[in-house]
């Protein structure tokens, strides 16, 4: 391709149907919007039925949404998720695994239950979609699958043993499935956000110790907002992404730099 052919269209999702899980709060919410202002039409998979915020600001930018309850850890419900998908817009081509939860406990104290329960969503549920996904976009010849690890991909972090595993785990899948489907013009990636001003994250920013702590580490200076994350998502589902697969881009500040 010729170096002239390149156009800022590259960027756009236009035409585009996109999944995003967990997409009716926090960083999901801002996923949802920024692929709704580059074009995309949402269907949106969400736990509960808060979602007529989300709604407003999807419709606002001209975009349909479909918003569908579901639990993510049951494998008929997953299924479920894919063809109401296709019933509603005939195709799937990206998929936001965004859905996840955090359960903090000292590490000798962890209860078996609630290791099984953050792994169950944050692991099993991710692996599961993204399959039932992929083979609808291995039949189209084209997709994106995005996936949201965390700095604890990285890092041990402390009192959250099954996050850190099942974050570790997501960036794994991400390079497993892209060694696979990258043949099939399909590509897979993730994003590790680092420290996010949303409510999961209140209960750490008013304890004002452990939030000074966190802002000494941060070389920006601030925690990010789920603004600071939409530019890389609509990257990341677009045609300038085209030849990036299995790559885990971590948006944190400078975290894992200091």
């Amino acid at each position: 391709m010729e170096l002239d052919a390149f156009s800022m269209d590259f960027f756009s999702l236009k035409g585009k149907t996109a999944i995003v899980t967990g997409g009716n709060t926090g960083l999901g919410q801002g996923y949802a919007v920024a692929l709704a202002k580059a074009g995309a039409d949402l269907f949106i998979v969400t736990y509960d039925q808060d979602w007529e915020e989300t709604r407003g600001l999807i419709e606002k930018e001209g975009s349909e949404v479909v918003f569908h309850q579901a639990d993510l850890t049951d494998k008929e419900a997953r299924t479920g998720v894919v063809k109401a998908c296709v019933d509603a817009y005939g195709k799937i081509d990206i998929l936001v695994n965004n859905a996840g939860t955090i359960r903090r406990a000292p590490l000798l104290e962890y209860r078996e239950e609630d290791w099984n329960a953050v792994m169950e969503i944050n692991l099993n549920s991710v692996y599961f979609l993204s399959q039932e996904v992929a083979k609808i976009m291995v039949e189209q010849k084209s997709g994106k699958i995005v996936n949201v690890a965390s700095m604890l991909a990285f890092q041990g972090g402390k009192f959250v043993p099954p996050y850190t595993a099942s974050k570790h785990a997501v960036a794994g899948i991400t390079k497993a499935f892209a060694n696979e489907l990258a043949i099939h013009n399909v590509q897979i990636n993730a994003i590790a956000p680092g420290y996010i001003e949303t409510a999961n994250t209140a209960p750490i920013r008013a304890d004002e110790a452990r939030n000074q702590e966190i802002l000494s580490r941060i070389p920006a200076g601030r925690w990010a907002k789920p603004f600071d994350l939409m530019g890389v998502m609509v990257f990341l589902c677009s045609r300038a992404s085209d030849y990036m697969n299995g790559h885990v881009l971590v948006v944190d500040g400078g975290w894992l730099v200091r």
